[in-house]
């Protein structure tokens, strides 16, 4: 059984290795016979790494490495070419001195590596050298791969002065290559954002960007089938009580769901990977992968709510950001937080819907992000999360926002009556916000709650049942209570007294700390 390559990101290791490589080779023979320069923005820990370290094999010529792939027989291994690897993903950024540092240092490295001088003293004037030179000496034309261009941006992103002296620094450092066009082969650049600010993408006329292009939506990530044929071991032998095709509805479910063109779907690699190294399913992707500027952007924008529903958006609403006005919806898309799921023409233009792309993210962003670091919001975005649960009839994901708030009941206060559950869950939901009444008056009663909200009316009732002595099994079945209860709304029409408003009926049946819901559109 192949071994999994878990943060490994060079393709050469990986292959004399004998680590698992899905194919991404058919995408990369595309794009070096079709185009020159190409832009590629994708979420942290995604592929693009190992992406450019392929290309970086590729027009070295290392032949070897590419036996039973794609692109074997079909690239001519004798045109090969040096490649100069800009990797921004690791180093020093605090300051521009040190950004300038880490930049002289790679190329001072290249200029060692293959013995030719450095004449120039400027930053852009040593770059401009390392491309002229290696052309010179090899007389073949120099490949540019530039790994999360925008990480020294992204790094000061709440550091106003040292980002605005990076980015000078960065645009004058780019520009070289729109200088130095004659001497390269073959550019490709990869980022998180894509930042209006950046020269990079004006001066590079011929840029390609590829971030939304249908014909390489599934460049990075594992497609369906991918997953299948190459994971196919560990699947069978995934450890949990699950059948095989369960494992893979789970797998969906979790970690599947990405998209850029919104027709292909492709698994978050790092969490696919570590689930199989893990064998349980976890938040992995969202602990490593949530860049600190977008806890601050969260921290200060009014238009995080968004994000709870379904969004409508214009293509260019997202293409680009610009970081002194920066747009969190566009970050939330680039950063992998949301995803597209339609592409919708209106008027003529293109317009996305976005939405979570599967429960991994959901979840840790809905519950440990803000948990952890919006705490002053938090009652806010619970609430609107309940409302979009409530308005979608998403009775799973509504249940388990009840069961959570129960099971954090300690059990010595804990009291087995029917007003007991009414009074917390009225309590709780005044908490967060809701205008919850209990015992409102009809003309033929009482119903046990209401909540009212601008554009609809929730009418709730209550149902308990005592368990079996030394058992958590309810005297009474939880369907025959969902169904009393449901039948009680029906019957005495309680929402008769809101005829203006959209009503939905919900029915909670409690046994113990159990519970289970039923929402209905009336």
């Amino acid at each position: 059984m192949k071994k999994l390559p878990i943060g490994i990101q060079t393709f050469s290791e990986i292959r004399d290795e004998n680590y698992i490589y899905v194919d991404k080779t058919k995408y990369i023979h595309k794009l070096a016979t079709e185009g020159k320069v190409y832009f590629l923005s994708r979420p942290r820990r995604f592929g693009k790494s190992l992406l450019l370290s392929t290309i970086e094999e590729l027009f070295k010529g290392n032949k070897q490495l590419f036996e039973g792939l794609y692109i074997h027989d079909k690239w001519d291994w004798e045109d090969s070419h040096h490649v100069i690897h800009l990797d921004l993903s690791d180093g020093d950024f605090r300051t521009a001195e040190k950004l300038e540092n880490s930049l002289e240092d790679i190329i001072n490295r290249y200029a060692r590596e293959l013995e030719i001088p450095i004449y120039s003293k400027t930053l852009p004037g040593k770059f401009t050298d390392l491309i002229f030179e290696t052309y010179k000496k090899t007389r073949k034309k120099v490949v540019v791969l530039i790994d999360e261009y925008d990480k020294p941006i992204i790094a000061n992103i709440t550091k106003k002065d040292v980002l605005n002296s990076n980015q000078e620094i960065l645009k004058s450092f780019y520009n070289v290559l729109k200088g130095t066009d004659k001497y390269i082969k073959f550019i490709f650049i990869t980022g998180v954002s894509k930042f209006a600010n950046m020269s990079i993408f004006s001066s590079l006329n011929s840029l390609n960007d590829i971030t939304l292009n249908r014909d390489f939506a599934c460049i990075c990530g594992y497609t369906h089938q991918e997953l299948k044929n190459k994971f196919k071991d560990y699947l069978i032998n995934f450890e949990d009580e699950l059948s095989y095709e369960e494992t893979i509805n789970k797998i969906n479910c979790w970690y599947d769901g990405y998209s850029w063109d919104g027709k292909n779907y492709v698994y978050n690699p790092f969490s696919t990977l570590h689930l199989f190294k893990d064998k349980k399913f976890s938040d992995y992707w969202f602990d490593t992968a949530t860049p600190e500027f977008l806890i601050e952007i969260l921290k200060s924008s009014k238009d995080y709510k968004e994000v709870l529903k379904p969004i409508l958006i214009k293509e260019s609403r997202f293409k680009t950001f610009n970081y002194e006005n920066i747009d969190p919806i566009s970050i939330f898309f680039q950063t992998g937080y949301l995803t597209i799921v339609e592409e919708i023409v209106i008027g003529g233009v293109i317009h996305y819907k976005l939405e979570f792309p599967n429960f991994e993210v959901e979840n840790s962003l809905l519950d440990h992000l803000i948990d952890l670091n919006l705490s002053e919001r938090k009652t806010e975005i619970k609430k609107e999360k309940i409302i979009s649960f409530i308005e979608k009839n998403d009775n799973e994901n509504f249940q388990k926002e009840m069961r959570a708030f129960l099971a954090r009941i300690p059990n010595r206060i804990h009291i087995e009556q029917e007003y007991y559950y009414q009074s917390i869950f009225l309590a709780w939901l005044n908490a967060l916000g809701f205008e919850a009444e209990g015992e409102t008056p009809t003309n033929i009663g009482f119903t046990d709650m209401i909540l009212k909200e601008e554009d609809f009316v929730v009418v709730t009732e209550f149902k308990f049942s005592k368990t079996k002595p030394d058992t958590n099994i309810p005297i009474k079945s939880f369907d025959k209570m969902l169904e009393a209860g449901m039948d009680q709304i029906k019957t005495k029409k309680y929402y008769e007294k809101y005829p203006d408003k959209k009503i939905i009926a919900i029915a909670i049946a409690f046994a113990g700390k159990q519970l289970q819901t039923q929402i209905e559109r009336i």
